[in-house]
């Protein structure tokens, strides 16, 4: 990438898919905007810029990138896998530019250094935030890797569900389990399941996740 095509880049601002920061911050807090991105839709970390767009460079991109793929190998599970290339930005100040492709491996989730194999927690992208995974983003992760069809019964509860959805346009697993008088576990499994034979979709969001139509 050309200093031309970085400031171009720049220019759009933080995003779904793109993360500034001015130098690699602690284990944690980098390897879980590297998780969140992977388990989203993939995306970029400009490393050496500034939260405002300011291109300011390091004078020590080696040693950032070395703690970069440091904190990955430790704290993300399975490991993320990354590609990184560095911009001259100035004499002896570079920028790294940090590509995260979207996994095949989801749900990738953050572990600490004294357990990496153990449960971690998984993040996602919402906007120009990562956040943490709910439980229907997690097994809508998890079952991407089946290959196995989904099969149910619309029964009154998913009925009442579709009807609802037509008339509001989206839902939470809260609002479903209160509408349909059922446990938000089953509220849950059913939104899940629905989602996975494609007749929902489900959004992450900062406070709750929602699910909508999928047509």
């Amino acid at each position: 990438m050309t200093l031309r095509e970085l400031k171009q880049l720049v220019s759009l601002g933080e995003g779904i898919s793109l993360e500034f920061k001015r130098r690699v911050p602690r284990d944690e807090r980098i390897a879980k905007e590297v998780i969140a991105l992977a388990n989203t839709q993939g995306g970029r970390i400009l490393v050496g810029v500034d939260d405002d767009g300011e291109i300011t460079g390091l004078d020590d991109a080696s040693e950032q990138e070395f703690l970069l793929r440091r904190a990955i190998e430790r704290r993300t599970q399975p490991v993320v896998d990354i590609r990184t290339e560095r911009i001259v930005v100035a004499p002896r100040r570079d920028v790294i530019l940090v590509t995260v492709p979207e996994s095949d491996q989801k749900p990738h989730q953050l572990v600490g250094d004294d357990d990496p194999a153990g449960d971690g927690t998984a993040y996602v992208r919402v906007e120009d935030m990562s956040v943490e995974a709910s439980e229907e983003s997690v097994e809508m992760m998890e079952s991407a890797k089946a290959v196995n069809g989904v099969t149910f019964e619309f029964g009154e509860a998913e009925s009442l569900l579709m009807r609802y959805l037509d008339d509001y346009g989206r839902i939470t697993v809260g609002e479903y389990a209160k509408l349909a008088d059922i446990s938000t576990e089953r509220a849950s499994a059913t939104l899940v399941r629905l989602s996975k034979a494609n007749l929902l979709r489900l959004h992450a969001d900062r406070k709750e996740d929602y699910f909508t139509l999928a047509y």
